[in-house]
């Protein structure tokens, strides 16, 4: 059976030129949300990619005449890419690198599937599935139980969660994956690893999926009973890097952006797959057309995950009556 890769890699795309769009959202007073589309254009389509960097001076100076028209297979295409400088000077993430470069692939992908009139589920001959989505917040899940009792939750664990907050929460039987953002440095969602507080969680949530735990100076052993449920977010780029971890996952939240070009993306997919790695998706707060390719990736691999595609609007103000609920309709149409 040949790969998920080789089965993209010779689809054919035509460029004639792309332009860049830049999207904004103030969340807050101290931040706005910044991204950039890049708009691939040939054959009278549009193929579409959204580089979700997350520090707007970044989007700056966006490259907007890298020599890129022509026919392409896909594969020649993001060999091509291998030889383009995309900031003119280094991010201040080093995961920005692969942002964009993901903004550049997808947009070829959407490109190269609208110009053959095929959908991705289609040339991979897979199934695309209803979606199953929670919504992603801190701790204030009341407004949402609300208006809809039925939804489901990834929620990241604060540094004043207690005994008494976790219980609460555990009660509603709603909450899917905690967060615990071991591996984020310098953020506002820093959360300092603490053993007392991992056991908590494990003993809490007995059924939870636990991301991005820490795992040295006694915390690994604060996670003894929860192991089958260990799930990793940050630290993953490549197929490679799971296996760097100091534990074989069970679990992984997939964040295509993160790995930079289709192919690894697609790699790390299939290894999971034959793994038996469960997975779910993961959004990166996009603004754009990102968002409705996270949530076309989940249906074809990964729909009955507890997924982090929650459509925009979960993004977009605090909780309202009108908002989509889960499962997400299957995706239309041809593209990515």
């Amino acid at each position: 059976m040949p790969s998920l890769w080789s089965s993209l890699a010779d689809l054919r795309v035509r460029i004639d030129d792309y332009s860049v769009e830049r999207r904004e959202l103030a969340v807050s007073d101290s931040f706005t949300r910044v991204t950039t589309t890049v708009l691939l254009h040939g054959d009278e389509q549009t193929g579409e990619g959204e580089d979700v960097t997350y520090t707007s001076t970044d989007h700056e100076d966006f490259p907007v005449d890298e020599m890129l028209a022509g026919t392409w297979s896909l594969h020649d295409y993001s060999v091509r890419l291998n030889e383009l400088e995309l900031f003119d000077a280094e991010p201040q993430m080093g995961a920005s690198r692969d942002y964009r470069r993901w903004a550049f692939e997808s947009a070829a992908l959407d490109l190269a599937l609208r110009q053959a009139g095929r959908s991705l589920a289609d040339v991979l001959g897979r199934e695309l599935k209803p979606v199953r989505f929670v919504a992603s917040t801190r701790a204030e899940v009341e407004p949402y139980r609300e208006l809809y009792p039925d939804l489901e939750f990834k929620l990241d664990v604060g540094e004043d969660w207690d005994r008494e907050l976790m219980e609460r929460l555990a009660a509603t039987d709603r909450v899917r994956v905690l967060d615990l953002k071991a591996y984020y440095r310098g953020t506002a969602v820093d959360l300092t690893p603490d053993p007392d507080q991992y056991r908590l969680v494990v003993e809490c949530f007995p059924e939870v999926v636990i991301e991005d735990a820490w795992l040295e100076n006694g915390c690994g052993e604060a996670l003894a009973g929860a192991e089958d449920r260990l799930s990793f977010d940050a630290p993953i780029h490549s197929w490679a890097d799971v296996g760097r971890l100091p534990v074989t996952p069970r679990w992984l939240n997939i964040k295509p952006s993160r790995f930079g070009t289709v192919s690894g993306l697609l790699e790390c997919i299939e290894q999971c797959e034959e793994r038996d790695i469960r997975m779910y998706g993961g959004g990166q707060f996009e603004l754009g057309p990102g968002r409705r390719q996270i949530q076309r990736l989940a249906s074809v691999f990964y729909a009955d995950g507890p997924n982090d595609v929650a459509p925009s609007e979960y993004n977009e103000g605090p909780a309202r009556p009108g908002l989509p609920q889960s499962p997400l309709p299957p995706p239309e149409g041809a593209g990515f």
